[in-house]
């Protein structure tokens, strides 16, 4: 037996979340099952516990996009009984039971082994949203980007993807500059390694096919008006990598930066990443992340509180990274 939260459709069609204490045979199928440690709130799982965004492909449904823990059982050859892993994306939450309960069965090619750097707390610590920095920053430096071209700007900077980006970029040399919605988190922002931190608003009366040309890379996780203002602020060849939606979905820009400047937009999909960049990144991180810097940007919760905290995420009140710890 095992917890789970359980999102159900109600008779009138609404999605309602309740805790269960549910059976081991009532698991998907896969090839590896894992007694979950730890895991975390993203964007995806807040919109799915409150229904708030059409995330859940089939009911009901145990939301988490990502876990981290130890493998309790295997026919996979790959992993072993007692192995600690991690697994982030492949429409676990979704689609397949996910990670906030205290088992998981999956395929076992979904699963990254845990890098001897984190323990499975700090790994949720970065999780998906973290992976999704990381194949940013990756992004733009094999798009040539380096910190001698000039600032980089990133969307979005008091949120999981965010956080990490800056983190990471600043641990490379680049001058950050923070776009955040609350510049009461700029000392947050500044202790990540941002050299400027301005507000959302700043982007607010840019709609000119091009404005004054500033960043010669940019981390976009807010699309819409944000995303086209950015692009349409780039240095000549520079290059953004688009990751997220917080802003919307709409995409109110021209062809103007992309054939005037050759300015690049890098499309970054992390959850059906192969296996072999997803591990290359998870590397990445092992080696870049500042330990101190990831606990500053993390906030703990119990599992009774993960609803609650859905909700605070959606509102914009949590800042960096949430992870959840598996009873």
């Amino acid at each position: 037996m095992f917890d789970a939260y359980l999102v159900e459709k109600t008779a009138e069609g609404t999605p309602s979340v309740v805790l269960r204490h549910l059976p081991d045979d009532q698991l998907p199928e896969g090839d590896v099952t894992v007694r979950v440690e730890w895991s975390t709130l993203n964007y995806k799982d807040a919109l799915a516990l409150t229904g708030k965004g059409p995330i859940i492909r089939s009911y009901p449904m145990v939301p988490g996009i990502d876990f981290a823990g130890t493998v309790e059982a295997s026919s996979n050859p790959a992993f072993s009984v007692g192995q600690k892993v991690l697994l982030n994306g492949y429409g676990v939450g979704e689609k397949h039971w996910g990670g906030l309960a205290g088992r998981a069965r999956v395929p076992g090619e979904w699963l990254v082994p845990l890098p001897e750097a984190f323990t499975p707390r700090q790994a949720m610590a970065l999780g998906t949203a973290g992976y999704t920095a990381m194949l940013c920053v990756q992004a733009l430096q094999k798009q040539g980007v380096t910190p001698r071209s000039g600032e980089v700007v990133v969307t979005g900077a008091s949120g999981g993807v965010g956080s990490v980006a800056v983190m990471l970029l600043a641990k490379l040399g680049y001058a950050v500059t923070a776009v955040t919605g609350r510049m009461e988190e700029k000392p947050y922002l500044e202790k990540l390694g941002a050299k400027d931190v301005i507000p959302r608003q700043f982007f607010g009366g840019m709609t000119r096919p091009l404005e004054k040309a500033r960043w010669a890379g940019a981390v976009d996780v807010a699309g819409g008006a944000i995303l086209a203002a950015v692009c349409a602020s780039m240095l000549p060849y520079g290059v953004v990598t688009a990751c997220g939606l917080a802003a919307g979905m709409d995409f109110p820009a021209t062809v103007a930066p992309f054939i005037l400047r050759g300015v690049t937009l890098v499309g970054i999909e992390s959850v059906n990443c192969p296996s072999a960049e997803r591990r290359e990144a998870w590397q990445a991180l092992a080696e870049l992340v500042d330990q101190a810097l990831l606990e500053e940007m993390t906030t703990e919760i119990a599992f009774s509180d993960v609803v609650p905290t859905a909700e605070r995420l959606l509102a914009g009140k949590v800042r960096g990274r949430v992870v959840v710890k598996i009873p």
